[in-house]
């Protein structure tokens, strides 16, 4: 394994992150426990849950994936071993309307994280992250973004900062980060820790894979000059990545066809463009999961490449990415798709 440090701190973490947002849907709880085993003995020490997993979110099964991850803590004792990361919604509305009524301020971030430390059966969270932003704004299918005029939201960032200031004061998180936030919200979350001695954002969790560089734009930008590390997630494109689709080797398990809704990585564009990975790949005598995440593990902003799985076959072939460091002539290959097609999921 190959290891890192959290931005503005000392904190080492692998350089792949343990997704788990399946845990309790796509995955039973004594799979998920396998999956915690397998990477701590990897050399994996980094895991990443929301309040609101798994996804797709629902009354009945919201929190259960950190359920999981508490029961294995207390099992196992290995608290210490891990660097733990979660995340608290930001908008509310119908999807996630179940998880909390009302908008971000000190008294749900209190709630709220007092919940999530009783689900993972811990005294405190590592990085404590707000899910999305609670503004009106871009984030999935929407590709640009368009003035809402009646947005309702009112500016609290100072607010968010200083309830999660709180939190920290007391231990129960230690760093806080943002996560599908724009160039916009991560800076103005950056000028308030500045002006106002708040706690200063260490991530930014987006997803990025090869189907998806739009942070390669402003965001990449901001994460390089003010140190603010990317938690790549959907690396594998919901799956697409593997090329199973276009191959026809998906299990009836796979996580589009138990969700088809989630086909922001279908479109004819992303399967062309999924095509012409693949026939790189292969040339170069390695799976297109392999280098799909080997290309986002290693680009130069990302702190860790967030990998999730279904199964522990995934999982290790996965896993094994990291021992993959991408030559240049094949970063020109893969770069040249991209020009031709580029970012072909919204």
């Amino acid at each position: 394994m190959k290891y890192t440090t959290l931005p503005q701190t000392n904190i080492k973490v692998s350089k792949i992150c343990l997704g788990t947002m399946t845990w309790g849907n796509q995955n039973t709880e004594a799979e998920g426990h396998a999956q915690l085993d397998y990477a701590i003995n990897q050399g994996i020490n980094f895991i990443d849950t929301a309040e609101m997993y798994p996804v797709p979110a629902t009354p009945e099964t919201q929190g259960d994936t950190s359920k999981i991850i508490g029961t294995w803590l207390k099992k196992t004792g290995n608290r210490d071993k891990v660097v733990l990361a979660s995340k608290i919604v930001g908008r509310v509305n119908d999807y996630t309307k179940h998880v909390r009524s009302g908008g971000l301020n000190t008294q749900t971030i209190e709630a709220s994280l007092n919940k999530e430390l009783k689900r993972l059966q811990t005294d405190y969270i590592d990085i404590y992250q707000i899910h999305w932003p609670e503004r009106l704004t871009n984030t999935f299918g929407t590709r640009d973004y368009k003035h809402n005029p009646n947005d309702e939201w009112e500016d609290n960032f100072n607010e968010v900062l200083r309830a999660l200031d709180a939190q920290i004061k007391a231990g129960k998180i230690r760093h806080v980060g943002i996560s599908n936030e724009k160039a916009w919200g991560a800076m103005r979350f950056l000028d308030e820790s500045k002006s106002h001695n708040l706690p200063r954002i260490i991530t930014i969790q987006n997803a990025y894979s090869l189907l998806n560089r739009i942070f390669e734009g402003d965001m990449a930008e901001i994460s390089i000059r003010e140190n603010l590390g990317l938690l790549a997630y959907s690396p594998m494109a919901f799956g697409v990545l593997s090329g199973k689709y276009i191959k026809g080797t998906a299990a009836d398990n796979a996580r589009l066809k138990l969700f088809p809704r989630f086909a922001r990585y279908s479109s004819e564009q992303c399967t062309e463009a999924t095509k012409r990975y693949l026939k790189i790949a292969e040339e170069n005598n390695m799976s297109l999961a392999q280098m799909s995440l080997a290309f986002v593990t290693q680009r130069p902003f990302v702190t860790s490449n967030i990998i999730g799985a279904t199964s522990l076959k995934q999982l290790k072939e996965n896993g094994d990415s990291i021992n993959i460091t991408l030559r240049d002539d094949i970063l020109e290959q893969i770069n040249k798709v991209h020009a031709e097609i580029p970012n072909p999921a919204t």
